[in-house]
This record gives structure tokens, C-alpha cells and sequence, in this order.
């Protein structure tokens, strides 16, 4: 077994389970590894984008350890496990429901129920939506790291009159949707018209799988509505969570 790889391996373990930023010389002591040898370990790391390091000179992992594992999240079969509460959740709404996962800063959406409604939300499986105008990117967008909503900064752009074009904005949507559990789209920041309220759904430590959300033509789905419709989506997602393994905190909706 190549022995640079696994050295690199037991580095980057050590960093995921670690609770803060390591230095070389105390990460080189409990890897039993020279300081050189971690330190062009974590140089290389660093060149490929895997580690970080801070002002302090210690170091950490980025974000890209969590976005190869959700490439693995979503072959899951995630849409098999969400199936039943997707179809209870269109037949207590009587609108359509979305399954969705977050790739860097879009949704894509990997199942839906449709509305028997004639006038509906039109979207496609395996089609994409920027994650910061749809209600299922706002509700997986409140479990990732601070940082990075900085990623939409090329990309912030208005689709309707009520996009949220800023980072200061985004972010109060995010902080909104923290506080209560749930994301909510009043009106359409992706397409015109269309209503909706999303939740995330977590993996059984707690990690970010996707969304589950509800949405209609906002003519027919008012705000009163929304948060009917809410109670019914967290519940819809925490279902889904638990059968995923999550047991998170009681009282936890999610």
C-alpha cells in the first residue's frame, strides 16, 4: 500500500474529527509522523483544496471533504426512502411536492409528486435551479458552513422583481429560516408566481442530505397558507431524516 496515501489518509481523518484547527507539530506527535512529513502533507492537501490554513498558522479542512461526500450522499437511494412522505405530503397540500439536493450553489431536483392542480409549479426531474432563489437551496443552505454563501457572489444575479441580489440578503433569509425551522418563498425569486416552503433533511450524524419542499402558483397559496403548509413539510422532512438514521435533539422538527 502506498504509504504517502495512507499517511495523507490518517491526516485528513485526524482533521474531521478534530474539534478545532491543529498545528503541525501537535498534529505530527499524535500521527507519530515527522513535522516535515505533515507538513508537505498538508501543503499538498492545501494545493488541492482539501485543507485550510488560518491567521494562527494552524490548519483545517475545507468544505470539499463534504461536497465529495454528498456526491456519495445522493446515490443513496434517497428518492426511494422519501417516496411515502412525499406522497403524503401531496395529498395533504394538494400541490407540488420537490425532492432536492445542493451542487456547489444550485439544486438539482432528483424527484417531485406533481399537483393535481391544473395550474401548477412546472419543474423537471434532474433539472437545476439556482439554490439561492428556491425555497429547498434556502433550507439545505442554513446547514452549511458561514462561508459559503460567498461562493454566490459571481453569481447573484435578479430573475423576478423579488430576488434576493445580495449576500446581505441571502443571508437574513437564511438566518429566517434557521429561526424557524423552515425556508419560505412567498413570492417566486426564481420564476414569477410560484409560491413555497422547504425544509432540509439530515443523515444519521446529522449532515446535510437534501430538501423536501412544497410549492404552487402564489395565486392559490397565500401566506397563512404557507405556514399550514410548513408544519406538514418539517414534518414531511424529519420523517425522512429519521429513516436515514438522524435521532437528532428532541423536539427537533427537521
Amino acid at each position: 500500500m502506498e504509504k504517502a496515501l495512507v499517511k495523507g489518509l490518517r491526516l485528513i481523518e485526524l482533521l474531521a474529527t478534530s474539534e478545532q484547527a491543529r498545528g503541525v507539530t501537535d498534529l505530527a506527535a499524535e500521527l507519530e509522523f515527522t513535522k516535515s512529513n505533515v507538513h508537505r502533507l498538508l501543503k499538498t492537501l492545501e494545493a488541492y483544496g482539501f485543507v485550510r490554513q488560518n491567521s494562527q498558522s494552524t490548519y483545517e479542512l475545507t468544505t470539499k471533504v463534504w461536497e465529495l461526500g454528498s456526491h456519495v450522499i445522493r446515490r443513496m437511494d434517497l428518492t426511494k426512502i422519501a417516496k411515502p412522505a412525499m406522497t403524503q405530503l401531496a395529498k395533504v397540500t394538494g400541490e407540488t411536492i420537490h425532492l432536492s439536493v445542493l451542487d456547489d450553489t444550485d439544486v438539482i431536483y432528483v424527484d417531485k409528486v406533481e399537483s393535481a392542480h391544473h395550474i401548477r409549479a412546472h419543474t423537471s426531474v434532474g433539472a437545476r435551479a439556482p439554490a439561492y432563489t428556491v425555497a429547498t437551496g434556502k433550507a439545505m443552505l442554513v446547514h452549511m458552513p458561514d462561508d459559503y454563501l460567498d461562493r454566490f457572489r459571481p453569481h447573484l444575479r435578479r430573475y423576478t422583481s423579488t430576488t434576493r441580489v445580495t449576500i446581505e440578503d441571502l443571508r437574513q433569509d437564511i438566518e429566517q429560516a434557521r429561526r424557524l425551522g423552515h425556508a419560505v418563498v412567498p413570492k417566486g425569486e426564481w420564476r414569477e408566481g410560484i409560491a413555497a416552503c422547504a425544509c432540509a433533511i439530515l443523515g444519521r450524524s446529522g449532515e446535510l442530505v437534501g430538501a423536501i419542499g412544497v410549492s404552487g402558483p402564489d395565486s392559490r397559496i397565500h401566506h397563512e397558507q404557507l405556514q399550514d403548509f410548513a408544519i406538514h413539510v418539517m414534518e414531511a422532512a424529519r420523517t425522512v431524516s429519521v429513516a436515514l438514521g438522524y435521532s437528532g435533539p428532541a423536539g427537533d422538527r427537521r
